[in-house]
């Protein structure tokens, strides 16, 4: 039987991992100025896990539902009352309350760093964000995954498609392991590709540039070409999508983790968009059918739906309801 009380809040427990660096003790002094730091640097203050978590509480609290974070004392009284940890694996390493859990988003790269993690009888369910991570994990947690993905605010990204353009192509720069190689062979050719067309356009990099600048960028954008190796959600190209903007992507079909080797040997399935429809835009595989591909994508850029997609698939709602029907029901 369930231990969930609805008179409680939903208990979730997120923490990041921190070590000291260069003395005894700075990371204390390195949580202070790291954010300072981000900021004068330009680049990103906040980490994927982080945001998932800030969007999961943004999403249950829109739909209602009072949410406890860290409170301990509260899960300690109640011992049947379901916890929720989210995030990096230390969450998991610190969390000794008898409590059932629900795990993720987050935590683990792959199912063999953890492999007889459910031989604790307190966890119940984990959460994932995509299909291919739920084929994944599925081989060695069978019967334990749900699908879950972090919200879309489509107020705080509104539709940008009346807005003054003057960027033909916004190419998202998201390229992670071999940059030199894929600088070489894929970046290059489809940045001369643009200027052979006449393409007006500008390279915004991951974990280089702030928030308020992205969102500007969009709204000035026609399109977005999209690099990445792979993505467990990929919010900032959900962000173009819910913005209207339509999505180029490369989609080179497999887990490019230099990892990988140390846990599968053979090739594991993966995708750089895993929520993708018609409506959102058009994949390529490499830069030989990329000319090919941007000819079809361009010819037909003001005919696609991006938001409509992001409305019915990656909505705050929809991301609260999943939730809540794993938390409620284990």
């Amino acid at each position: 039987m369930s231990g969930h009380d609805p008179s409680l809040p939903v208990l979730l427990f997120y923490r990041e991992p921190e070590k000291d660096r260069y003395l005894p003790l700075d990371r204390y002094a390195l949580r202070l100025v790291r954010p300072l730091y981000r900021r004068l640097t330009g680049r990103q203050s906040t980490t994927g896990f982080r945001v998932w978590f800030e969007s999961l509480v943004k999403a249950l609290r829109l739909a209602g539902v009072e949410v406890a974070i860290n409170d301990s004392a509260l899960a300690r009284r109640h011992p049947r009352h379901p916890v929720g940890l989210v995030g990096y694996p230390a969450v998991l390493e610190s969390f000794s309350l008898p409590n059932p859990t629900v795990l993720g988003p987050g935590l683990y790269d792959h199912p063999k760093v953890a492999p007889r993690l459910f031989d604790d009888p307190r966890h119940r369910a984990y959460l994932v964000t995509c299909r291919w991570m739920q084929d994944l994990f599925g081989r060695y947690y069978p019967g334990r995954l749900h699908l879950w993905h972090g919200g879309i605010d489509l107020v705080e990204w509104p539709d940008t498609r009346q807005h003054a353009k003057s960027i033909d192509v916004l190419v998202y720069d998201k390229l992670r392991w071999d940059r030199p190689l894929r600088e070489r062979e894929l970046l290059e050719p489809l940045l001369a590709e643009l200027r052979r067309r006449g393409l007006s356009h500008q390279v915004v990099r991951y974990g280089r540039y702030q928030q308020a600048d992205y969102r500007r960028l969009l709204a000035q954008s026609r399109s977005m070409l999209f690099l990445c190796e792979h993505e467990t959600q990929g919010m900032a190209y959900q962000e173009a999508l819910a913005s209207n903007v339509p999505v180029l992507a490369w989609e080179n079909g497999f887990w490019l983790d230099p990892r990988r080797e140390q846990y599968e040997a053979e090739p594991v399935p993966a995708s750089a968009v895993p929520y993708f429809s018609e409506e959102c835009g058009r994949r390529f595989v490499g830069a030989e059918d990329f000319p090919a591909v941007l000819e079809a994508f361009l010819a037909r850029a003001t005919d696609f739906e991006p938001r409509r997609f992001v409305e019915r698939e990656l909505s705050l709602g929809e991301s609260a309801r999943r939730y809540l029907e794993v938390y409620r029901g284990i």
